[in-house]
């Protein structure tokens, strides 16, 4: 394993070009998101939130990215509120994937303060791993960027409010 990335989900993510982990690595974690296929929902709503410049200055973070079909499986009710509040109940959920520190697998199961201030426990060693609350799946980890470390998870970690 070592410093490489890890996951089933891994197969998905460009092999090439801004999108593919050596293009990831080499921009900060908002950018290198927007060029990843798997990611475009969460880079939307990022976006919305106005968050891209936060997260792309920030130092030294790990990001809890979900994918395309994490959204797609997140209770519409659910999305369709949290998008009509972009500084509120959307930021919170999407702080809710950011903690401080760049953590390697081999640090990051444990219990982690989120960015929104809510706590996040990651269960498993290897290249196995999940994230409640929600029971998230990691199924791609260890992707650099910039500034972070990428772990793509299988769900939306919707804090309790």
């Amino acid at each position: 394993m070592g410093d490489k990335p890890f996951g089933a989900a891994c197969s998905a993510v460009p092999t090439s070009g801004a999108g593919s982990f050596d293009g990831m690595a080499a921009d900060p974690v908002a950018t290198a998101a927007s060029n990843n296929p798997v990611l475009s929902t969460l880079v939307t709503a990022v976006t919305e939130a106005g968050l891209g410049e936060t997260l792309n200055t920030a130092k030294d973070i790990t990001v809890f990215a979900p994918t395309n079909d994490a959204f797609a499986a997140l209770d519409k009710k659910t999305l369709d509120a949290a998008m009509a509040d972009p500084k509120g109940l959307l930021t919170t959920v999407l702080t809710n994937h950011v903690v401080e520190g760049r953590l390697s697998p081999d640090q990051v199961a444990g219990e982690h303060k989120t960015l929104s201030g809510k706590t996040i426990t990651v269960a498993g060693s290897g290249e196995e791993f999940t994230v409640t609350p929600g029971d998230a799946k990691v199924v791609c980890g260890n992707v650099q960027t910039a500034n972070a470390t990428v772990y793509i998870i299988d769900k939306v970690l919707v804090p309790a409010m």
